[in-house]
C-alpha cells in the first residue's frame, strides 16, 4: 500500500491525488491485497456534509480517523486546498465519477465488486446498468442497504462469501462510515468504499449537474434544486463547513 497524502480542510485529511492516481492506487492495491489478505483499506469521501457531520457527531469524525483515504468528493475541496492548505488537491474525485473510473481500470484484471445499500430496486438496476456498460465487469454480489442490526453479521458474512475486491457501500452517512469501520477487522474484501447515493446515480434516478456546474464546484446548489428533501441539508451544512475551512486551516501535509 502506497502512501498518499492528505491535508486537514476543515478538519478532516483529503488525499492529494487525482482520479486517474487514486484508480491507479486501487488496482496495485487490490492485487497485492489478494495475496497478503488482512483488512480492508477504509476509503471515505470528503464534501461538505461530511466536514460539517464530522464536527458535529464524535462517532462519525472517529470514523473519518480510521479512514486510510479520504477523497475529495466535494468541489469546494479543491480551491480550499489550493489557497488554504499545505498542498493544492489537482482535481474532484467524485464518488460517481469514481464508480466508473474504478470499474472500468479493474477490468484488465478481473477485479470483483460487491454492492451494498440502496432499495432492492435501486441496487438490482444499478447492477445491471453497470455490467451493460462494462461487459466483462465481474460482480461477485451485492444486497440492498434495508436491514437491521440485528441482521448485520449475516450481511457481512454474505460479503465474505463474496470476497470482493471492491465493496462499494451505499447506506448514507454517517451509517456507512460507521458500517466499515465497525466491521473492518471481520470483513473480506480488498477496498471497502464509501459511496452514499451513487447506485441512484448509475442508474439515472438521480441527475448529475450540468458540466458547467460541475466546473464552478456548484454541483450541491444543483442537487438542492433538484432534491427538495435535501434542500435543509445543504442550507445548514454549507455555510457551516465553510466557517470550518476558514477556521480550521493546517498546512501540513501527512500520508497515511
Amino acid at each position: 500500500m502506497s502512501p498518499i497524502p492528505h491535508v486537514s480542510i476543515g478538519g478532516v485529511r483529503v488525499a492529494v491525488a487525482s482520479r486517474a492516481e487514486l484508480a491507479t492506487e486501487m488496482v496495485t492495491d487490490c492485487l497485492h491485497r489478494r495475496t497478503s489478505g488482512g483488512p480492508p483499506r477504509l476509503v471515505f469521501d470528503a464534501n461538505g456534509h461530511a466536514l460539517s457531520l464530522a464536527a458535529r457527531d464524535a462517532r462519525f469524525h472517529a470514523a473519518l480517523e480510521e479512514a486510510d483515504l479520504v477523497h475529495a468528493d466535494g468541489g469546494f475541496l479543491i480551491p480550499a486546498s489550493r489557497r488554504l492548505a499545505g498542498a493544492a488537491i489537482p482535481e474532484r474525485s467524485a464518488t460517481t465519477d469514481l464508480l466508473h473510473d474504478f470499474a472500468a481500470a479493474g477490468l484488465e484484471y478481473g477485479l470483483t465488486h460487491y454492492f451494498l445499500g440502496a432499495s432492492e430496486e435501486a441496487n438490482k438496476a444499478c447492477a445491471e446498468r453497470l455490467q451493460a456498460l462494462y461487459p466483462d465487469l465481474r460482480i461477485a454480489g451485492r444486497r440492498n442497504g434495508y436491514f437491521a442490526a440485528s441482521e448485520e453479521e449475516e450481511v457481512v458474512e454474505a460479503i465474505n462469501t463474496a470476497a470482493p475486491d471492491l465493496l462499494w457501500i451505499g447506506l448514507g452517512k454517517p451509517l456507512e462510515q460507521l458500517f466499515a469501520a465497525r466491521n473492518r477487522n471481520g470483513l473480506r474484501a480488498g477496498w471497502a468504499i464509501t459511496c452514499g447515493g451513487c447506485f441512484n446515480y448509475v442508474t439515472g434516478a438521480y441527475r448529475r449537474a450540468p458540466r458547467v456546474m460541475q466546473q464552478f464546484h456548484l454541483e450541491w446548489l444543483f442537487r438542492a434544486a433538484t432534491t427538495p428533501s435535501l434542500l435543509w441539508r445543504y442550507a445548514t451544512t454549507s455555510p457551516h463547513a465553510l466557517l470550518l475551512t476558514l477556521a480550521r486551516i493546517d498546512r501540513t501535509v501527512v500520508s497515511k
